[in-house]
């Protein structure tokens, strides 16, 4: 393949399913596991240079990060589902107001959460009972990531954009310059400049303006598939009703994930410092575990989408199958390597003995889900790539809300003693478990029903 060709816009509706779905997935499997780095390599590195109480602190403002990033991911996802649907319909003007009104919708929705996150983040922690020994470094990281929050929010859109093309190289290529800068400001500002919590937030948000800035100047190259101009920049209607209608619902599934993380972060934080430090570790761990799982399932939603608009409905169900199967099999080499050297990388963290123990205890629990979440974010993904965004919104409810929540605390109140007045750790983990499992029941159910078969907007039922 020509270099040229790598940088460019990728139809999916013609070729072997299961080829088309692996030349997507694969560079966007490497920059998945780049993107992952960002966060990684902080914990390493305020684990390694600065203590256990600052990587407690990092991992600690996940939730309350999350939170605020609702409104962007239904933009997002919106835009991914139309960009693909129109790009596979070969739509150009529709496809160009969809780009131009998310550039637009990005900026706006950057703006609220930068102001929104610095208002809102110290009377979270306080909220969430955040120890003492850490929440003043949570606040001072999160308020550094959200006044920078700009460039994660277009790097993600533009990276979006191109992936609903079929174009996810560019992303890649973007994101490991960026990924490389991200690690040379960590070292410099953390090691070098002892600039602590603060320097790692610094060189996060910096990176990541590299990369959307880089992603944008390829997405306005590809004019022989739309036009970026100010009549499509200008926000019309209908296309902000459909990013929203589309999207609203994985916004939802966003913010039900992101409080059901907090509610269960409360739950944390009353085992105290350890098992914090120790989740956080887990989490990072846990992120690379599935970058092959969600590159799977973002390869899918595309695949779907793309051949939805193309009026392909049977090629969707056998992308799907294939999918499916080589996600099981990446996941089951996954789990086996964390069994197997999960106490290596627990120990890249810290070297406190007992926390790359309790770290290696927690992820062996967990480490049998991987294989169902693998199964779910297939599903999930054509749901979602065909336009029906609601019911993978309704799964997350019941296995978060319902499912996941309630088994923590019960498992916690039911293992109290002495040694544990709180409980034992593990009930966070495998209350995770469980609701991974039943996940993967639900989604298959939902999958086999095929209402997501009549939700394509070129079928004129959207």
């Amino acid at each position: 393949m020509k270099l040229s060709a790598m940088f460019a816009p990728r139809d999916m509706t013609e070729g072997t399913p299961w080829k088309r779905i692996i030349e997507f997935a694969l560079p966007m499997l490497v920059g998945n596991i780049a993107q992952q780095l960002y966060n990684t390599v902080d914990s390493i590195v305020v684990g390694k240079y600065v203590g256990d109480n600052a990587l407690a602190a990092v991992g600690s403002a996940a939730p309350i990060f999350s939170l605020l990033m609702v409104l962007f991911v239904g933009i997002s996802t919106g835009a991914g589902i139309m960009v693909s649907q129109y790009f596979g319909a070969k739509d150009r003007d529709k496809l160009s107001h969809t780009i131009g009104t998310c550039i637009t919708l990005t900026a706006i929705s950057s703006l609220i959460i930068m102001v929104l996150g610095v208002i809102i983040s110290r009377p979270m922690l306080e909220l969430l009972n955040t120890p003492e020994a850490i929440i003043d470094w949570c606040h001072q990281y999160l308020n550094i990531i959200f006044l920078g929050i700009a460039g994660s929010f277009y790097y993600n859109i533009f990276s979006g954009l191109l992936r609903g093309m079929g174009d996810s190289f560019s992303a890649l290529v973007y994101l490991l310059v960026a990924t490389v800068l991200n690690i040379v400001l960590d070292l410099w500002f953390v090691a070098g400049l002892n600039m602590g919590v603060a320097g790692v937030a610094l060189a996060t948000i910096l990176a990541q303006f590299v990369s959307a800035a880089l992603c944008m100047i390829q997405v306005l190259r590809m004019k022989e598939s739309f036009d970026v101009t100010r009549a499509t920049l200008r926000p019309r209607s209908l296309y902000v009703k459909q990013v929203m209608r589309l999207g609203l619902p994985s916004g939802l599934t966003q913010a039900i994930f992101s409080l059901s993380m907090i509610v269960v972060q409360s739950l944390t934080n009353s085992f105290g410092e350890a098992v914090i430090a120790a989740n956080v570790i887990i989490m990072r761990v846990d992120g690379f575990a599935m970058m092959p799982v969600f590159s799977f399932g973002m390869a899918l939603t595309t695949f779907t989408g793309q051949n939805i608009g193309a009026q392909k409905p049977e090629r969707v169900v056998k992308g799907a199958r294939d999918c499916i199967l080589m996600t099981l099999g990446v996941s089951v080499v996954m789990v086996s390597l964390i069994l197997i050297f999960g106490k290596y990388l627990m120990g890249l963290f810290t070297d406190t003995a007992s926390l790359v123990e309790l770290s290696n205890h927690m992820m062996r629990i967990l480490a049998l889900g991987y294989i169902a979440t693998g199964v779910s974010q297939c599903l999930s993904g054509v749901m979602r790539g065909a336009g029906d965004t609601m019911t993978p919104m309704w799964i997350s409810i019941i296995t978060t809300i319902v499912i996941r929540i309630p088994i923590a605390y019960l498992l916690a109140y039911l293992t109290r003693s002495d040694e544990y007045p709180v409980g034992r750790p593990e009930s966070l983990f495998i209350s995770l478990l469980i609701s991974w499992l039943l996940g993967m029941i639900i989604n298959w159910i939902a999958y086999r029903r095929g209402k997501w078969k009549t939700k394509g907007l070129t079928t004129g039922q959207a």
